[in-house]
């Protein structure tokens, strides 16, 4: 594709790689794996699956993906050196469409950083377009921090990058500094003024720093690029980047301004929401644009009464649009299995038998202490039991003993590489004090950073799902669980994360001290 299919924006989802970089959203090999599949089935163009050179898991990431991959272009990030491009090529080369994907910072301060002048950093970028142009034909270029570039040397660094053999030419918003009407005129003027523009495709990649992400990128768009760069959830360094997701429904809603086309199956939004949410440990706001709780919920009596009259008084888009059932409540103690699977189905999980089986324990456990299972319920319940799937720590049995006059007592069994261990502890409250429990069996020095928990459905029966996030020797990680007891949730979601920080340990190396287990009870 080039500047001259005027219609179609390639979507370029780098959840894998940018998104992944968020504090404490690490996920393991398979979770990156079915997140690609979903992606591929769900129609992303180019999929960025990681940073070949980072580590052994990337790499191998990267390559798995690539071999799996069906119909997306899959794509590996290299900084602008020969030894990181030759790692990407050997990750992407299996793919049935490759593509390299290389950058430098041009900003000035980026210069500085790196101690080049202008003529050396242009060297350099001309060097390794070339070098990467020679592996493979698909090469992505991106000018970093490009929006505090001066406008002369982006306007040469680009000019550079298309000589060199580019395809795909992308100026990122790298700190989310710029503004939606910047952001149409510098694509604008580089393809007037770049000479080969037209040959190429022209990318955005715009960070919210500032709330504009979504805006940037749909006006880079109007100002001619093709191609734009997101994440699920918008999920992402500092405050995230483009939301898939708000830039796909904003060009179908409003088609009548924004006349570009998308190869995405928006039904299925909603379920790679959720799973990106529970593999990432970071839960979607409730008024998050498209997939949030709240997204399609009326409270207000003039909205409810609108709604019940005609739902297009108060809503642009339907729900079914980006894959939610409308419907809220069907389930209960009383449902079977064949009703289970159909219900888990519509909400875009398809289980084996064996899945199955786990799962409907699990649902008759929540329906026996719930009077109705809400869709919510059922998501939540699905979420963790995926996290919880091969965990070396397990919880076993958790009570914990209130009063007002003393301190809270917490008695925990935890299974610890199949092999179960108790411990007692005391604490200010109870969730202090299975943390204590926890911390007696589990010997580590993660610190919590966040613990928040926010209720799944309404009533005093409803489940909580708890995420904490903890650091340890710059290792961050998050953890989530949903129960309708807040303190089993929150042993759980801490349990969860002390399992991710094992899995960070085992794949990105350490420093020779290791989490150990204490020989209690």
């Amino acid at each position: 594709m080039t500047q001259t299919n005027p219609d179609k924006v390639v979507i370029f989802d780098t959840t894998l790689r940018d998104g992944e970089q968020s504090p404490g959203a690490t996920m393991t090999h398979d979770e990156k794996l079915e997140i690609a599949g979903m992606l591929d089935e769900m129609g992303v163009d180019i999929i960025e699956a990681g940073f070949p050179i980072a580590s052994e898991g990337d790499f191998a990431a990267v390559s798995d993906i690539a071999r799996d991959a069906r119909q997306a272009t899959i794509c590996g990030l290299a900084r602008a050196n020969p030894r990181d491009i030759d790692r990407c090529w050997e990750a992407v080369k299996h793919a049935r469409s490759p593509r390299i994907h290389t950058f430098i910072g041009t900003s000035p301060l980026h210069r500085d950083m790196h101690g080049l002048s202008e003529d050396a950093m242009a060297e350099r970028i001309h060097e390794a377009v070339t070098h990467a142009r020679n592996l493979c034909e698909n090469v992505q270029w991106s000018s970093m921090d490009a929006t505090r570039t001066e406008w002369d040397y982006l306007r040469r660094t680009v000019d550079i990058a298309i000589r060199a053999g580019a395809t795909t030419i992308n100026i990122p918003d790298t700190v989310g500094y710029t503004a939606p009407v910047e952001s149409a005129d510098l694509i604008r003027r580089l393809i007037a003024e770049v000479e080969g523009a037209e040959d190429v495709v022209f990318a955005t990649h715009c960070h919210n720093d500032l709330g504009m992400a979504t805006a940037n990128s749909l006006a880079a768009v109007e100002g001619g690029a093709r191609q734009i760069e997101c994440t699920i959830n918008g999920l992402g360094e500092r405050a995230g980047n483009t939301a898939l997701e708000e830039v796909v429904m904003a060009m179908k809603v409003r088609h009548d301004i924004m006349p570009y086309a998308t190869g995405i199956d928006t039904t299925k939004l909603m379920a790679i929401s959720r799973r990106v949410a529970g593999v990432s440990g970071f839960p979607v706001q409730f008024n998050k644009a498209i997939v949030g709780k709240n997204a399609f919920a009326h409270e207000s009596g003039i909205h409810q009464d609108g709604m019940l009259k005609n739902p297009e008084t108060f809503e642009i888009m339907r729900p079914e649009d980006v894959g939610l059932n409308a419907t809220s409540l069907v389930m209960g103690k009383h449902s079977g299995r064949a009703a289970l699977r159909s219900k888990m189905a519509e909400l875009g999980y398809d289980l084996a038998d064996n899945q199955l089986s786990d799962v409907f324990v699990r649902f008759k456990a929540l329906a026996d202490r719930k009077k109705e299972v809400y869709d919510d319920d059922l998501i939540a319940l699905m979420q963790d039991e995926e996290r919880s799937g091969e965990d070396r720590i397990k919880v076993v049995r958790l009570r914990v003993v209130c009063g007002t006059d003393g301190p809270q007592v917490a008695e925990l069994t935890l299974s610890i590489d199949d092999e179960e261990k108790s411990a007692q502890a005391t604490g200010d409250g109870p969730v202090d004090a299975a943390f204590n429990a926890v911390k007696a069996l589990v010997d580590h020095r993660a610190k919590l950073q966040l613990y928040q928990v926010s209720a799944v459905t309404e009533g005093t029966d409803a489940q909580a799902t708890v995420t904490v996030r903890m650091e340890e020797d710059g290792r961050i990680v998050s953890g989530q669980s949903a129960d309708t007891d807040t303190v089993v949730a929150s042993v759980r979601a801490y349990v969860n994360a002390l399992n991710r920080l094992m899995v960070r340990r085992e794949k990105g190396g350490h420093d020779g001290r290791e989490i150990s287990y204490k020989d209690v009870g």
